[in-house]
């Protein structure tokens, strides 16, 4: 709705007044909205009728925060209700079991037997029909967590990799359709994996119904984006707002000839962004929301969380109300598929990271700062600001969890704190210029074979595309090894290093607090697609480079175990050594719903944690030099480490008496358990 219809419902729910107002207006719109709730039956009414009761109260305390002061507020209030009670009688019978199921075990994914993989439907496997015959595949890894890169229909040709949405209830026609869609789900389902899919709430794209519908004159469809007609107006709030990709355009703000004004885009011009300020804008991407959930959805990342409210005069990125408008989101989840978590995508300030991260909001959280610091120390050789920076900041309330990753489909950004980083003397704008030389390989001694992406020609300042194995020396290491470049050993030495380095972080996001995510390719070091470049679909964007088409091939001869050669075999060692690491995770409850307590031991190249639990604790121990480090027993056993230890990924032992000495071997880490 506009906001302009008259509000038959405000004069008997607004009597609801003083504290219980909550209570009261529930009440009475359970009244109103009797026959729509007469009509569920059995499980799906008591669940339904009990998650209003919890959550409602939040839900109206958060709605009238954004929107208590419009005259037709109950009305929106109420026709939300009604559609959350829709969305329940269009629940799937399965689905509403599972709720059942989720709301007596809620944190059901902080289980160490939670595994992610992420993956582009046409990249890996070509359409939805084709990613169900591969679950066996799936399963064999260990897979319990499958993100399906965006999948819904977006325009042809640019598109921002799916992320500009022309419609949330269509399947992109040549990933399949919302049947296979749902067949897939069901599969997955079946198999013990959760579906994860994206929600772009932030903007669609400009040939979204609504988005067409505005520019052919509709107000009540207008009233849906940021349009301005006052330049003036529109220079006001360009002036603080930052510039998200400097090497496309200036500015936040599109002209668009057929509305005769500024359309506010943050990202594209082709994406538009969605005013929150309008309550029927949140009415209706709820209702789009939940008919997402009920296709399957377990999880839902929530895209460009940060950027969701906008006011004049303030960067409009991570306001307190953005956070409200989350909650509110996250009230209507609970209600009507309460099966469903949600998880946060948001690249930004480690302080606004967190403030995301909590029940009321988004459950799970991506974990920019641990994955961009893996990166900063496997190019420093020293886990200083790695180890401060999670000693600060790794903590998140209970029953939420991190998802924990080394690559994405995404570049690599420096999102460490600058604060942490002059803590120990670090320039944090003069180390983020490092780090963009060291993997793009312009730094002297690099292993990285990296290529910028939206490099600003006026800064300098760039962040990251290349796949993990080209990005971590493996690439470097083949090159020399097939063209002869270094004399002895040198080549089989900077190929080792870098399957170790490549073992080495997977190891970390395996073994600490959270959900580790694989993306999918980097089970056997695919190497960085250089063909990108040859489309002009992708050469304008080098996060490309890390989306090549799956090597099934790889995967067949890996299966048949016929790769022995060095230059072919390092993909059979890491494929090997990755499902060793899932397949001990799994068998572990420390790794489950766990703590992690990073550890001070004195030496600048090592980190160490103890990950763990009431039943169960576990040290993790990883050496980020090329050269053989130790620790001394002494200091590790101040700190509650057991004399006597296993390491669970080889199973040899280790005596930690008084005033003996840990040795970890090069770019390796230990997985010490006490031995019993």
């Amino acid at each position: 709705m506009n906001g302009r219809k008259k509000d038959t419902s405000s004069g008997t729910v607004q009597q609801a007044t003083g504290g219980s107002e909550a209570v009261q207006a529930l009440g009475l719109l359970r009244e109103r909205l009797a026959h729509q709730l007469k009509s569920l039956k059995g499980t799906r009414r008591l669940l339904l009728e009990k998650n209003l009761d919890i959550h409602f109260p939040d839900l109206f305390q958060a709605m009238r925060e954004l929107y208590g002061s419009r005259w037709d507020f109950f009305y929106q209030l109420e026709t939300l209700i009604g559609s959350l009670i829709e969305s329940v009688s269009e629940r799937p019978e399965d689905l509403i079991r599972l709720d059942a199921s989720r709301i007596e075990e809620p944190h059901w994914y902080e289980n160490q037997r939670m595994v992610g993989a992420m993956l582009y439907v046409d990249r890996f496997a070509g359409d939805l029909q084709q990613v169900k015959s591969h679950i066996p595949y799936l399963k064999k890894l260990g897979i319990t967590y499958l993100h399906l890169m965006p999948l819904f229909k977006a325009p042809e040709g640019e598109s921002d990799g799916g992320y500009a949405i022309s419609s949330y209830r269509k399947v992109d026609s040549r990933l399949g359709t919302m049947e296979d869609l749902e067949e897939l789900s069901a599969a997955l389902r079946k198999e013990g994996i959760s579906l994860v899919l994206d929600f772009v709430f932030n903007h669609t794209s400009d040939e979204h119904d609504w988005a067409m519908a505005a520019r052919q004159g509709d107000p009540s469809r207008e009233e849906f984006y940021f349009v301005l007609r006052d330049r003036d107006e529109m220079e006001e709030y360009n002036a603080h707002l930052r510039d998200i990709f400097p090497d496309v355009r200036k500015g936040s703000f599109t002209w668009n000839d057929e509305l005769a004004g500024w359309v506010w885009t943050t990202f594209n011009s082709f994406q538009w962004d969605l005013n929150y300020g309008n309550p029927g804008v949140f009415r209706a991407m709820v209702e789009e929301m939940l008919f997402i959930a009920n296709r399957g959805t377990e999880v839902l990342r929530l895209d460009a969380l940060a950027f969701v409210w906008k006011e004049k005069g303030t960067v409009s990125e991570n306001l307190p109300k953005a956070h409200t408008l989350i909650s509110m989101f996250r009230s209507a989840a609970r209600i009507a598929a309460p099966a469903m978590v949600f998880k946060s995508e948001a690249i930004v300030h480690p302080d606004e990271v967190a403030k995301y991260i909590s029940p009321r909001e988004c459950e799970l959280s991506y974990n920019p700062m641990l994955m961009a610091l893996l990166w900063e120390s496997l190019a420093t050789r020293k886990t200083d600001l790695l180890q401060h920076s999670l000693q600060k900041r790794f903590q998140i309330p209970q029953a939420c969890s991190w998802v924990n990753y080394v690559r994405s489909h995404d570049d690599i950004g420096w999102t460490f704190a600058d604060e942490d980083a002059r803590e120990l003397g670090i320039n944090g704008n003069d180390h983020r210029g490092f780090l963009n030389d060291f993997y793009t390989a312009r730094f002297p001694g690099s292993f990285a074979r990296g290529v910028p992406f939206q490099l600003n020609p006026a800064t300098g300042d760039c962040r990251i595309s290349g796949s993990c194995a080209s990005l971590s020396g493996i690439e470097q290491g083949l090159e020399e090894l097939r063209a002869g470049d270094q004399e002895g050993d040198q080549s089989e030495r900077h190929l080792e290093e870098g399957i170790r380095r490549h073992l080495l972080i997977h190891g970390i996001i395996i073994s600490i607090s959270g959900i580790p995510l694989i993306y999918m390719g980097d089970e056997f070091a695919q190497l960085n697609w250089y063909d990108y470049q040859n489309d002009q679909n992708f050469s304008q964007d080098s996060r490309w480079i890390h989306r090549p088409p799956f090597d099934w091939d790889r995967i067949n001869s890996l299966m048949k175990n016929t790769e022995k050669a060095a230059d072919q075999g390092y993909a059979a060692r890491i494929f090997e050594q990755l499902g060793k690491m899932i397949g001990i995770r799994k068998e572990h409850p420390a790794f489950g719903e766990s703590r992690t307590t990073v550890l001070g031991v004195e030496n600048p190249h090592i980190l160490a944690y103890m990950v763990g639990n009431a039943s169960e604790q576990i040290l993790v121990v990883s050496n980020f030099n090329e050269w053989t480090e130790e620790i001394q027993s002494n200091h590790m056993r101040l700190q509650g480490v057991w004399p006597k230890v296993v390491d669970l990924l080889t199973g040899d032992r280790y005596d930690l008496g008084e005033n003996s000495t840990l040795k970890i071997p090069p770019l390796s880490q230990l997985w010490l358990s006490k031995l019993r």
